[in-house]
């Protein structure tokens, strides 16, 4: 106990460092599935999956992947209609890093969405991968 004592700053330290190297893997699987470029390329040329970036329209319009639907998250449940005909086909949700997306997921997987994917990194990982954008 007196070792406890003597080193409870270290102790809490060690904590909060775990905790910070577990939560990334925790927060990974609460918005749902999550695929990386490479994956969403196969969905996209095998299953004909949509890509639907999640971004304000000023983002979207200095680059976005190619072949993308832009509907904003802040516009996402107003405008879901729009989204109907895509239920049946998965859906892949980008944003800058994968952040904003993961939210939108979750929206979509509210409206009955079960083939929506997180794209992993966001536009920045498929830009690093070197996949196709348009501007």
């Amino acid at each position: 106990m007196k070792f406890v004592m003597d080193n409870i700053f270290l102790i809490i330290v060690a904590a909060v460092s775990g905790a910070m190297l577990v939560w990334p893997l925790v927060r990974r699987g609460a918005g749902g599935p999550s695929v990386t470029p490479a994956q969403a390329v196969q969905l996209i040329n095998k299953q004909d999956a949509v890509v639907l970036d999640v971004r304000d329209p000023g983002e979207y319009s200095t680059v976005h992947i190619l072949n993308a639907r832009n509907i904003p998250l802040k516009d996402l449940e107003a405008r879901a209609k729009e989204l109907e005909k895509l239920k049946q086909k998965p859906v892949i949700v980008a944003c800058d890093t994968g952040s904003r997306s993961g939210a939108a997921l979750s929206a979509l997987k509210r409206q009955g969405f079960a083939n929506v994917y997180n794209l992993s990194g966001g536009l920045g990982a498929w830009q690093q991968a070197g996949l196709p954008t348009e501007r």
